[in-house]
């Protein structure tokens, strides 16, 4: 099967959506007009597991132009667009992909496992993870992968540590144009986003809670900060713990954050960042939400079992009630409420994103195939170069070093 999708009904309705998301991405666009010209890609075939969305929709169609075939599945089982799914199933994109497969998520990426990719694009580490220890036969065919958020990058790690990683993983997540941005801006603006489409609760005046104060957990706290949330950090590092509180947060352990909190959100890459007794102590009326990667962040199947009663309330908002009378406010199932609930990082941060995608499978395919079985990072050139072309896009000049000035940098004589 080429793909599967919900609905090719819908896919005027993604077309549209995609038509907005490469009106607002104009480094991809340039790219992709760079890639129908040059044709870097032809004869490679690119496996995807991305979330599916407008802005992954330009990425896919960039790929294609450059010569390459593309097979994608969602990274998240709520986070695909149908409509999105179903356009790109329309322009030759093998996609399986459709909202709500729980069930079937694992078959989805054996499907584009199926089409032997020699790059792979993660988004989350799934495809790499199934490839080393499901699919190993494919492995051989791997030239390289790219790994798109924090939890497959320190996933991947893990395995180059142990010595299981098989092939060269370029951590994009890293990239100075990607982490700055995405992960701050996109995640920061589009989780509040989530939250408010989930709840339409007023952040104003109430007790946020952020866990996990990395890039992500800084965008976060800096958005609910903007809405005149009083917000509250936890933290298990020390440094981020002392940025957090520099920046004028309060910092405190989960534990003594959970009577307090009226919204709480997880940005940890951890699991149970917010267990059983935090959940027991929280006060009633409190919103969980979690912004990581996976769904083990909030100890759900805690609250499950220890809820009497439980019920859809609102989309992607569910009620528990729990023995003492207290109710909890669960979004998007635990699983990454802004792309659950609302669609994800706006298009314009995503540009820089995934331009470090489309230029590093490039990069990757024209290297000479002796990279170790490591995690590298983007390369700086790529790094700039992305950074360069965003500028340009948003007319801004920046100024350049003179000749003086360059000597100057690589001078050690000259003092007071």
């Amino acid at each position: 099967m080429n793909y599967k999708v919900k609905d090719m009904g819908l896919a005027e309705a993604g077309r549209n959506l995609i038509q907005w998301a490469e009106d607002h991405m104009p480094v991809l666009m340039h790219i992709k007009s760079d890639f129908e010209h040059q044709q870097p890609l032809t004869g490679s075939t690119i496996g995807c597991c991305l979330h599916v969305t407008k802005e992954t929709a330009v990425l896919m169609k960039t790929l294609q132009a450059g010569g390459a075939t593309v097979a994608l599945c969602g990274s998240n089982p709520l986070s695909t667009n149908d409509a999105v799914a179903a356009a790109l199933a329309d322009e030759g994109i093998h996609v399986y992909a459709w909202r709500g497969n729980s069930d079937q998520y694992y078959w989805c990426v054996d499907r584009v496992l199926d089409h032997q990719p020699r790059i792979t694009m993660d988004d989350g580490g799934d495809l790499i993870t199934v490839l080393h220890t499901q699919r190993q036969e494919l492995l051989d065919s791997v030239v390289a992968g790219t790994e798109e958020t924090t939890t497959g990058v320190n996933r991947q790690r893990m395995m180059a540590e142990q010595g299981e990683l098989r092939f060269p993983v370029v951590a994009v997540n890293d990239a100075m144009t990607k982490h700055f941005f995405d992960n701050r801006y996109g995640t920061g603006q589009s989780t509040i986003d989530g939250i408010l489409r989930a709840t339409s609760v007023l952040l104003a005046g109430k007790t946020f809670v952020v866990v996990g104060y990395g890039w992500c957990g800084k965008g976060v706290a800096m958005r609910a900060q903007g809405m005149g949330a009083k917000v509250v950090v936890c933290e298990v590092d020390e440094i981020r713990a002392l940025e957090a509180a520099m920046d004028g947060f309060s910092v405190m352990p989960v534990a003594q954050a959970a009577p307090r909190g009226d919204v709480f959100v997880t940005v940890t890459g951890n699991k149970h960042a917010i267990d059983g007794p935090a959940l027991q102590a929280m006060k009633d009326g409190a919103v969980i939400a979690n912004a990581g990667h996976f769904d083990n962040e909030i100890n759900v199947p805690f609250l499950q079992e220890q809820a009497v009663a439980s019920h859809q309330v609102r989309d992607n908002t569910r009620v528990y009630e729990m023995p003492d009378g207290r109710k909890l406010y669960l979004l998007a199932e635990g699983r990454l409420v802004n792309l659950a609930a609302a669609e994800g990082h706006p298009s314009e941060v995503m540009d820089m994103s995934f331009a470090n995608q489309a230029l590093v499978a490039r990069w990757l395919l024209q290297k000479d195939p002796t990279l170790e079985a490591q995690v590298y990072p983007v390369p700086e050139s790529i790094d700039r170069e992305v950074a360069r072309r965003k500028l340009a896009t948003m007319d801004i000049a920046i100024d350049t070093l003179t000749e003086e000035q360059k000597q100057y940098m690589h001078s050690w004589q000259e003092g007071t």
